[in-house]
C-alpha cells in the first residue's frame, strides 16, 4: 500500500526519514543501565518501535514501566533487556537474533510485539505468519517454557494524527489490515499455548484522546503504555512469582 501521496508528502517524508535513520543506525537498543543482579528475575522484550517506546523517555516504554510496577509489588527483577529497533519487521528481528543472540540463554519472562512494519511496508500476511511463528518459537526457547511468554497485539496507528493526514479510506484500510495481522498472530499464539494480550482497543481510544499519543503523532504516549501495563502486570507477576 502506497501512502506517499503528494498531499501528504512532507509529513510522510519526515516520518520515513525517522524510521530509516533508526532502522539503519547500526545500534540495537538495550535498556540495560547496570550490571544485572544474578539473583533477580530476568526479562527479555522483543519487538520494534512500540517496544523501544519511540518518542517517550526510556523509563516510560512499556517494558520499563512493567518492570517498575513489578518491583513496587515486591518482585526482584532486573532492567529489561530490549531487543528492538524502530522500523523493524519480523524479518529484521529474526536477522538480529541470529547475528547477535541475546545476552542470556534463558529468561524468566519474554514479551513479543512485532508486525506493524510488515503491514506498513506492504509485506504479505503469509510471510508474516511464517516469520512470526518462527519468532514465537524463539521466544519460547529464550523463556524455557511457553508459559513464560506473552505476545502483545499490534496497536492501530490508523487512528493517530499521522493517519489524519490520509484519506478516510486509507485510514480504514490501515485498521482493517492491522486486524488481519492481529487475528493471524492471535491464532498462532493461542495454538502454541502462549498468552496473548490485546492492547489494540486501547490504542484506538487515541482517536478521541490525544493524550494517548506521543508528540510525534504516530507512537503511543507514556500514558497509553501505562494502560498496556495494567493488562500485562497480572500475567507477568504470575509468571515471575513461580519458584519464589
Amino acid at each position: 500500500m502506497n501512502f506517499f501521496r503528494l498531499g501528504h508528502y512532507g509529513f510522510l517524508l519526515v516520518v520515513s526519514f525517522m524510521l530509516m535513520n533508526n532502522a539503519f543506525s547500526g545500534k540495537t537498543y538495550s535498556a540495560h543501565t547496570s550490571y544485572p543482579d544474578t539473583t533477580a528475575k530476568s526479562y527479555l522484550a522483543l519487538g520494534d518501535s512500540y517496544t523501544i517506546g519511540e518518542s517517550v523517555a526510556s523509563r516510560e516504554n512499556f517494558p520499563n514501566q512493567l518492570a517498575a510496577i513489578l518491583r513496587s509489588r515486591g518482585l526482584n527483577i532486573n532492567d529489561p533487556e530490549i531487543r528492538a529497533r524502530t522500523g523493524w519487521t519480523t524479518g529484521n528481528l529474526i536477522s538480529s537474533l541470529q547475528l547477535t543472540p541475546p545476552d542470556q540463554k534463558k529468561y524468566d519472562l519474554v514479551t513479543l510485539l512485532i508486525g506493524v512494519n510488515n503491514q506498513f511496508q506492504g509485506r504479505s500476511l503469509e510471510e508474516f505468519k511464517t516469520e512470526f511463528s518462527f519468532l514465537l518459537q524463539e521466544a519460547i526457547k529464550y523463556a524455557g517454557d511457553k508459559k513464560n511468554v506473552i505476545v502483545i497485539s499490534v496497536p492501530d496507528y490508523g487512528v493517530t494524527q499521522f493517519a489524519a493526514t490520509l484519506s478516510a479510506g486509507e485510514a480504514r484500510t490501515i485498521s482493517k489490515q492491522i486486524n488481519s495481522f492481529n487475528k493471524a498472530q492471535k491464532e498462532i499464539t493461542l495454538r502454541a499455548g502462549v498468552s496473548f494480550i490485546n492492547i489494540t482497543p486501547i490504542s484506538r481510544k487515541g482517536r478521541r484522546n490525544p493524550t494517548l499519543q506521543a508528540f510525534d503523532g504516530l507512537h503511543p504516549s507514556a500514558q497509553q503504555y501505562s494502560k498496556w501495563v495494567k493488562l500485562l502486570r497480572p500475567i507477568a507477576k504470575n509468571i515471575l512469582s513461580q519458584g519464589k
